[in-house]
């Protein structure tokens, strides 16, 4: 009977999503559907949404998710402050002349503004509507000039900080609690969100070389479709114009992500130190307007009010979902996969990447990470490890059509001329890419976990 109810409800809540209902209150009323189904059946004890309550106050008073509107405030205000395309257009003056120097550029750019505020929107529409233009204007190959801004904009997901980074270290520090407590240890170890911090550095580093080499090899083979562009095209070149470009992402970058990997401030600290220095920024630039700090606080709300409905809603999905015995299920499931914890790591990995075309990452990060994450780590899973997979999977739901986001925000802003055929041909190198770097991380744990045990001894 147990069975049979998980499953439906699995199901339920998967039509629903596909049919366009909103994710969370789908979440919550499915959640609630089931509860009374099941208390019918006799398989559900109403008297555990008691504890939803609770719950809600907790996630209310979770000091680790206050960083998620500070870092969003931090991103959206350097989007209006017009950091992008100034260090867009200064780095593209020292590359541009090459083959593949803009996308070079592009990457490059995109790298730093992910490092500096993991947002995924801001960086692809940014790109899109400065670099995306002068790449088609000048013979750039549709397909790996979209390619590039999509995925140079995804790097926000898995370069610290990063929201999605800020959420799975949240979730996953619970769930390796649970696990720990299953396990006997009645003082159990935390796995924080600046572990994953420092955890995700060497692997986002690592991919956006890949992203470098492929687009380099790309120019060198067939020149043809990335063209050296001609010095009408670009800005002219200003050692003063770099240097006053970079210097303030770097500043940012030091400040934020520096103090955290250093010990001296907590994520929700150092985004609040971020936060005051994008204002700064702003400021100095002298382009902060009463009218752009209230953009930047309406999108501000509008995403943190997103994710914290989502989160509760995922919240009484996840209790209704153990009361009727989905933990069980789950825990039966993946430990008789064969191969063990990496066979079940496997299993989990192909179900992520496959939601990922349907679903956003928020959701997948507080429906699944939540339910599977406490038997990985019951089987001997390292959580950072385990969350940096996890960050860099869920990358690729921002490539992966027909739903990723990075193509809609692109498809927002390209030229008429672009067709979202190309668009979607794009980024399939780049998603390429990721899987490969899922591949390598799952051979070279290392790539995570060394920098952690360097700096925190854990």
């Amino acid at each position: 009977m147990q069975t049979a109810l998980v499953s439906m409800l699995i199901l339920t809540l998967v039509a629903a999503l596909m049919a366009g209902y909103p994710v969370a209150f789908t979440l919550a009323g499915v959640a609630l559907l089931f509860a009374a189904i099941g208390s019918l059946a006799g398989g559900f004890d109403l008297t555990l949404l008691q504890a939803y309550p609770n719950r809600v106050f907790g996630i209310i008073n979770n000091a680790t998710l206050l960083a998620v509107p500070l870092f969003v405030f931090m991103g959206a205000m350097l989007e209006r402050s017009k950091l992008a395309a100034e260090m867009l257009e200064a780095v593209a003056g020292l590359f541009g002349q090459r083959r593949g120097g803009i996308a070079v550029a592009v990457l490059l750019v995109g790298a730093l503004l992910a490092a500096s505020t993991g947002i995924v929107g801001a960086t692809v529409v940014a790109m899109g509507l400065i670099a995306l233009p002068v790449m088609l204007r000048n013979g750039y190959c549709p397909r790996l000039a979209s390619g590039t801004i999509c995925a140079s904009g995804t790097l926000g997901q898995i370069i610290p900080p990063s929201v999605a980074l800020v959420l799975l270290g949240d979730q996953l520090g619970s769930a390796y609690q649970r696990a720990q407590l299953t396990l006997g240890n009645y003082s159990p170890r935390t796995v924080s969100v600046g572990d994953l911090f420092a955890g995700a550095l060497l692997p986002g580093i690592g991919l956006v070389l890949l992203y470098l080499m492929y687009v380099l090899w790309v120019a060198w083979r067939q020149p043809e479709r990335a063209p050296a562009l001609p010095a009408e095209a670009l800005a002219q070149r200003s050692l003063g114009k770099l240097v006053n470009a970079l210097v303030p992402a770097l500043l940012l970058m030091i400040a934020v992500l520096g103090s955290i990997l250093a010990g001296i401030a907590t994520p929700t600290e150092a985004a609040a130190v971020g936060a005051v220095g994008a204002v700064v920024h702003a400021i100095i630039a002298r382009r902060l307007t009463l009218n752009m700090l209230r953009e930047v606080a309406e999108q501000t709300v509008s995403i943190t009010a997103m994710v914290f409905t989502i989160l509760l809603g995922a919240s009484l999905f996840a209790l209704v979902f153990r009361g009727l015995g989905g933990d069980e299920l789950v825990h039966e499931t993946l430990t008789a996969m064969p191969g063990g914890r990496f066979g079940a790591l496997i299993v989990v990995m192909l179900i992520m990447f496959v939601l990922g075309f349907i679903i956003d990452f928020i959701e997948i990060v507080f429906v699944v990470v939540p339910i599977v994450a406490p038997v990985l780590f019951v089987l001997g899973v390292d959580p950072v490890w385990l969350g940096v997979m996890m960050a860099i999977n869920l990358q690729t739901s921002f490539l992966t059509p027909p739903f990723g986001f990075a193509l809609f925000y692109l498809s927002g802003v390209a030229p008429p001329e672009l067709q979202t055929k190309d668009v979607y041909r794009g980024v399939l190198p780049f998603i390429g890419l990721q899987l490969l770097m899922l591949v390598i991380l799952a051979l070279w744990p290392e790539l995570a976990t060394w920098l952690p045990e360097l700096l925190y001894g854990s």
